[in-house]
């Protein structure tokens, strides 16, 4: 939730617009003022995050215009702000579901925006509940998540099933895009463990020095800045699945302490003294060969022997036969769905250009190439010069003349910002990015 919407309904205008202003000094809040009740109930279709509702109102009482939103959008947050101070009609609105009541005095604005904050985090946590949900309905069934019906991920399918029904550590080799994530929580939401929790490391996002402390946390004054206890990624995963991402990117010194761990079946965190026991599943991936980093001696034998249990390839998709065009289609039904346009469909020439791609990127590129395309497409339909990735010829392929990421990135901003009539707050709605990131790239081309 990158950009918060707040209605703010009050029928002082001075009033208003100060508070209005000194929200705003927040860049993720977009605030919209309403001097009535019917303003707000009209434009509830915009879908606010937040409502904070003035209870003396000209046109509706505080407390019909309250329940009427109740009615339409029980979800809502609403904060009350009266300049009464009447505890029993406080009482009645939390009792019937305010998130605060704030009496309007010198404090207002303060009291307000520690209220909104507090709101937003309950928010956050709400969508955490439900993505979790979806997530164990979703099981991470084959079907929906890991999409193809080539021979070669035939066998992924059959590897993933055998993983599941069993406690036995797995690697996922595979080159970078292959969707070895993907596979990881296959497994994890397959298994006995789905309603335990899934803990993913990225062992080349991490700087070195902060390693040990993310797998086994710390005590509080265990080193300059470690002012609360930590509970590591270990602690974290109990009961449930740890995954390592790019485990050959794990330095030597820390792969020791990393064998130790796994043979104990324990942690120390970092400052303490007492072993902390832990069951989790080991699931690791690489894009490398670990057989090799080992024969170079950046990879120890004993633990290569330790985590590499059931080892599950996944192919590269260039070698999955028609899976590409299966993918490409349910990106573009996934695109259509979150950006709730009409239906998108490929035409035969870009079928083929499709087909004939390497996606040396993997599945990761060819996401970002139906993105784009998706962006820049006329019509509702994807044609060849909507594809912008490699040149092909008939014998070879060679990298064009490209545009960078962030070109491409900047070309979809001012896309929206064209289709949205220059208005960034919706187009930073529409991209989920913030509205400094596209004043950015307005000021960047101004000035050039």
């Amino acid at each position: 939730m990158s950009i918060l919407k707040i209605f703010l309904v009050e029928d002082d205008l001075f009033s208003g617009e100060a508070l209005k202003y000194h929200l705003q000094l927040n860049p993720d809040f977009d605030v919209s003022l309403f001097q009535t009740g019917k303003e707000c109930l009209y434009n509830l279709n915009k879908k606010p995050d937040i409502i904070c509702l003035d209870v003396g109102l000209p046109d509706i009482t505080g407390e019909k215009l309250f329940k009427k939103i109740q009615e339409i959008n029980p979800k809502i947050p609403l904060i009350i702000i009266s300049g009464q101070e009447d505890i029993e009609v406080a009482i009645n609105f939390l009792k019937s579901g305010a998130n605060d009541y704030i009496v309007k005095n010198s404090h207002t604005k303060d009291l307000l925006w520690n209220s909104i904050l507090k709101a937003r985090e309950n928010l956050k946590l709400v969508q955490e509940v439900e993505d979790l949900k979806e997530k164990l309905e979703q099981k991470y069934n084959f079907e929906k998540t890991i999409i193809g019906q080539s021979n070669p991920i035939k066998v992924v399918f059959n590897k993933i099933n055998k993983a599941i029904n069993t406690n036995i550590n797995v690697s996922i080799t595979g080159e970078t895009g292959t969707g070895k994530e993907v596979v990881a929580k296959a497994i994890h939401y397959n298994s006995d463990r789905k309603n335990k929790p899934f803990i993913a490391i990225n062992m080349a996002a991490i700087p070195k020095d902060l390693m040990e402390s993310e797998f086994f946390g710390h005590e509080k004054g265990a080193f300059t800045g470690a002012n609360d206890r930590k509970i590591g990624k270990f602690e974290q995963a109990d009961g449930g699945t740890l995954f390592l991402d790019e485990i050959a990117e794990l330095d030597l010194n820390l792969q020791s302490k990393l064998l130790r761990a796994l043979q104990e079946r324990e942690v120390v965190r970092l400052g303490g003294t007492t072993g902390i026991k832990f069951n989790a599943r080991l699931i690791i991936a690489t894009h490398k060969d670990l057989s090799q980093e080992v024969k170079k001696g950046s990879f120890r034998e004993d633990l290569f022997y330790r985590i590499i249990g059931l080892p599950i390839h996944l192919p590269p998709l260039r070698d999955r036969e028609n899976d590409t065009l299966l993918l490409a289609k349910h990106f573009i039904d996934l695109f259509v769905k979150e950006n709730k346009i009409k239906p998108i469909s490929l035409s035969k020439g870009a079928k083929d250009k499709l087909i004939k791609y390497p996606f040396y990127g993997n599945i990761r590129e060819l996401k970002s190439v139906i993105d784009l395309a998706c962006v820049m497409c006329e019509n509702n339909e994807i044609l060849i010069d909507d594809l912008l990735f490699t040149s092909t010829n008939s014998t070879d392929f060679f990298l064009a003349e490209s545009k960078t990421l962030k070109e491409y990135t900047s070309e979809i901003i001012l896309h929206f910002l064209k289709a949205n009539n220059n208005d960034v707050i919706k187009t930073a709605q529409k991209l989920n990015i913030g509205k400094s990131t596209i004043y950015n790239l307005i000021q960047t081309k101004e000035e050039c």
